[in-house]
């Protein structure tokens, strides 16, 4: 049973918090407030996303003891939209009220060497390794590389995301030059591997240790941010997409992680699978379950967090999702470059379209503003719309 303190309520009110204020913070406070509950957020911005559409916004740093505090003394359960969220600072609410994903968790995901050290302790459970890989620490470290390991891509220990902190490197010179370009932070060296497609797991765990997992999305990426996810992934062979998804449930397991976790994986050209790394929140690539599945991932992550049943995974139509970066909003080059807002009457008039701005205004290019979501009764169909919106936003496919 749900311990009754969790349940939604309307008097008196039943609070949730959030530590930060981007789009996913948004995305959840919509779908806990339409199951019922009251959202807090906190995060130093006073116009974020979330805070926008929360009832309330403590406005402050993710290490301001007050602020915690306040958030503790308001929510029966609090939970992070952003990886980088000190885990300290989840520790400290946690010794008021219950947190999840725990800093346990968000600290492993936080940093590339704890959580590759992860990946390989449970490969035993999960059946699945992450690429060859070595810590890059000093110059003596550099001139310790293995040959087998380049060409790589060395990437920063902490606060890479969207690209990010990673550099890709062919030689030992390459390593020394990415090496102080980065300003000798430690960082990880990965050996390159003949990558067929990227997909992503989406998994949900609850206190109880019940799990869920979604349907394996197929991601493509421009540039080090996701450019579409298809969902069923076309390329996915089933026994792939079951191996993926059972290696899923045992990593989420072996964390003893509480919410949504989002975990990427490789596929090779052999058609092996390789872990790539995870991110404890809801994922940019599960946001086709707000329109092609029964529970969305920013519903299980209010379900997760309040202590309620998960929720049905069941995905009830094809789906691709395009990511909708600021770059849309300019128009020519140059001198002649003018910002207007796109023509989302055009793309609304699609079959199957479904539009979710952010609620940014400054669009930037390479910011990410929105997504469109293409559902449809075949794969083909959705395909095709997205084609036309590309054509319609001026995205070259």
């Amino acid at each position: 049973m749900s311990d009754s303190s969790f349940l939604p309520s309307a008097n008196p009110p039943t609070w949730l918090g959030v530590m930060g204020g981007g789009q996913l913070g948004r995305m959840f406070v919509q779908a806990a407030q339409a199951m019922g509950y009251r959202v807090a957020v906190l995060e130093s911005s006073a116009d974020c996303p979330a805070g926008q559409v929360a009832e309330q916004l403590i406005a402050t740093s993710y290490e301001d003891d007050a602020g915690l505090d306040a958030l503790a003394a308001q929510c029966v359960a609090v939970t992070t939209e952003f990886e980088n969220v000190p885990a300290d600072s989840l520790g400290r609410l946690a010794q008021q009220i219950f947190v999840a994903p725990n800093a346990h968790g968000v600290s492993v995901a936080q940093d590339r060497i704890a959580e590759k050290a992860f990946f390989v302790d449970c490969a035993a459970k999960s059946g699945v390794m992450p690429a060859p890989h070595k810590v890059i620490a000093s110059l003596e470290d550099i001139d310790a590389i293995a040959d087998d390991l380049l060409p790589g891509i060395l990437k920063t220990v902490r606060m890479g995301y969207d690209g990010k902190g990673q550099v890709r490197v062919q030689s030992r010179d390459d390593v020394r030059a990415a090496f102080a370009s980065m300003h000798g932070v430690t960082c990880l060296l990965e050996k390159m591997l003949p990558l067929a497609y990227e997909v992503s797991v989406l998994t949900a765990r609850g206190a109880d240790g019940a799990s869920v997992v979604y349907p394996i999305a197929e991601n493509v990426h421009r540039d080090g941010i996701l450019f579409t996810t298809t969902v069923p992934g076309p390329n996915v062979a089933p026994e792939r997409a079951r191996q993926a998804q059972d290696a899923a449930r045992a990593i989420v397991a072996e964390l003893g992680y509480v919410g949504v976790l989002c975990i990427e994986f490789f596929v090779l050209a052999d058609g092996s699978l390789v872990v790539n790394e995870m991110a404890p929140r809801p994922h940019n690539s599960g946001h086709y379950t707000m329109d092609a599945c029964v529970t969305s991932q920013f519903a299980q992550q209010v379900r997760a967090m309040a202590r309620l049943p998960l929720g049905d995974v069941r995905q009830h139509s094809p789906a691709v999702m395009l990511n909708i970066l600021g770059d849309v909003w300019f128009e020519g080059a140059g001198d002649t470059e003018t910002v207007r807002e796109p023509a989302w009457d055009r793309v609304l008039a699609l079959p199957g379209a479904n539009l979710h701005l952010y609620g940014k205004d400054d669009p930037r290019r390479g910011r990410k503003m929105g997504h469109v979501t293409f559902v449809a009764p075949t794969l083909e169909e959705a395909g095709r719309q997205l084609q036309a919106a590309c054509a319609i936003l001026g995205i070259a496919l």
